[in-house]
């Protein structure tokens, strides 16, 4: 599975809002997707909860693992996007 490696870009990092919005386009995408801290163990990146359980903070780096080259491009936009912003 292709992955790649992106700084967390959300101001408070990847907390409720942030994992919520990234664990719904894993489940619209309808792919498996993994995000892991270059140091740690992957987790399910459709899960929300599973995601804050990273404790990833603004500027972390973040590994993304998806089936698809096109998933994969996608959520790692998000993770790298500022999405309090929005």
């Amino acid at each position: 599975m292709p992955s790649t490696t992106v700084a967390v870009g959300s101001a408070v990092g990847l907390h409720a809002r942030p994992a919520t919005i990234i664990a719904e386009a894993v489940a619209d995408a309808g792919s498996t997707v993994t995000l892991a801290l270059e140091s740690g163990d992957p987790v399910d990146a459709g899960s929300a909860l599973m995601i804050m359980t990273l404790g990833a903070e603004k500027g972390t780096n973040v590994v993304v693992t998806a089936e698809d080259q096109n998933t994969l491009d996608a959520i790692a936009a998000l993770v790298a996007k500022d999405l309090d912003a929005e």
